[in-house]
């Protein structure tokens, strides 16, 4: 049986991680995140996002907002325009403690399992 309090907190990590989840779900903005990652530290605009891309820039401003709303990337102002960059590093962390409490479930039923097989 399933310990209360870790299904609790697997309930509430799913609902921390579920904004990286559906961003992450999309293609387009698997996509935009690569483009990301290649231009690392220093970020990419809008301008530069939709010369790689068919989409407009309006359509990519929305996919970066649902990136931003998830916490996946911050935009940082440079002079007057705006340059996007990735934050996995931090996001991932919600992502791994989910993992780590999940892996904990798992064993702790893997355990029982055992205990009321070898009785058998």
């Amino acid at each position: 049986m399933i310990d209360k309090e870790q299904l609790e907190r697997a309930t509430q990590q799913f609902q921390a991680c579920s904004a990286l989840f559906v961003a992450l779900g999309d293609t387009t903005r698997q996509k935009l995140c690569l483009d990301l990652a290649e231009a690392a530290d220093e970020g990419i605009n809008v301008a530069q996002l939709s010369g790689k891309s068919i989409l407009s820039r309006p359509a990519i401003s929305h996919h970066l907002k649902v990136l931003k709303d998830a916490k996946i990337v911050e935009p940082v102002k440079k002079g007057t325009q705006i340059f996007y960059r990735l934050r996995l590093k931090e996001v991932f962390q919600d992502v791994k403690s989910l993992i780590d409490t999940v892996e904990t479930i798992i064993e702790s039923e893997e355990d029982a399992g055992t205990k009321t097989t070898v009785g058998d």
